[in-house]
């Protein structure tokens, strides 16, 4: 049986007998309904033009904090996909509802207490469980046993790294580097440090989708196909000992991802 209450319409055109006069209800109803508006628009100065900009805003501003925001590029560590002065636009829904960053992601998180007090944006190189090791016999990195080629986002002329390292990436955190490796502080930098390197999950702002200014620069940023086959990580991956000996050449500072009118690393 159907349950679902079903709305019903009264015929406006049946009346009550002996009355001769209609109500004028449509009327008091787009009245009532635009009201408020009216006081609202009557009571800013500027009328119903500032009210526009004002919803506008505050549009804006909610998109801008729950939806998606756009940073500024201030550094060259993730060349040669993403310049200097490049903006590009965060989803910020995009693991919010169950799904986690992925492998190959490019992301913006909030480095507070892992690599700086600023925003950050790097690649998911692994994901938690995962094995990452540099590097194999032909110097790539390899990730639970796969060895990932990264020739097409990798700065041209940039190994994947001089640093060497041999982790296991803790559930609920990520181990990520810039595309720019010999121009990048990233995970490999503090490996030695609280947290070793990697970054909560927790501390993503989102995942980058596009670059969206300069115009001549606009493009998607879609995951490289360089991690499909690495296999899920294995339940029994253990870390070599401690202690080994792998001093790593001076880096390079830490660059941040600032915000959209900032090139200093604040928060965007």
């Amino acid at each position: 049986m159907d349950t679902e209450a079903q709305p019903t319409e009264r015929d406006r055109s049946s009346r009550p007998s002996g009355s001769g006069k209609t109500p004028d209800t449509e009327g008091l109803e787009d009245r009532s309904r635009f009201s408020l508006v009216s006081r609202v628009a009557d009571w800013l100065p500027g009328g119903r033009i500032t009210l526009t900009v004002f919803v506008c805003l505050a549009s804006l501003l909610l998109l801008n904090t729950f939806v998606a925001q756009p940073f500024q590029i201030p550094s060259g560590s993730m060349e040669q996909g993403l310049r200097i002065g490049d903006r590009v636009l965060v989803n910020k829904l995009a693991y919010r509802f169950g799904a986690g960053p992925r492998r190959g992601d490019v992301v913006v998180f909030d480095g507070t207490g892992y690599f700086g007090d600023a925003d950050y944006i790097k690649r998911v190189v692994g994901v938690g469980g995962d094995h990452v090791v540099c590097c194999d016999k032909d110097g790539r990195i390899r990730v639970n046993g796969r060895s990932v080629d990264e020739s097409t986002f990798l700065h041209p002329g940039d190994s994947p790294s001089t640093v060497p390292f041999d982790v296991v990436v803790p559930d609920g955190t990520l181990f990520v580097l810039g595309d720019h490796r010999s121009d990048s502080r990233d995970s490999r930098d503090h490996l030695g440090s609280p947290g070793g390197g990697m970054i909560p999950v927790d501390a993503v702002i989102g995942r980058a989708e596009a670059i969206v200014w300069p115009s001549g620069h606009w493009t998607r940023l879609h995951r490289p196909g360089a991690y499909a086959r690495v296999p899920a990580a294995a339940a029994d991956v253990r870390v070599p000992a401690a202690g080994a000996d792998r001093p790593a050449p001076a880096r390079p500072q830490a660059t941040a991802v600032a915000g959209p009118t900032t090139a200093d690393g604040a928060h965007g």
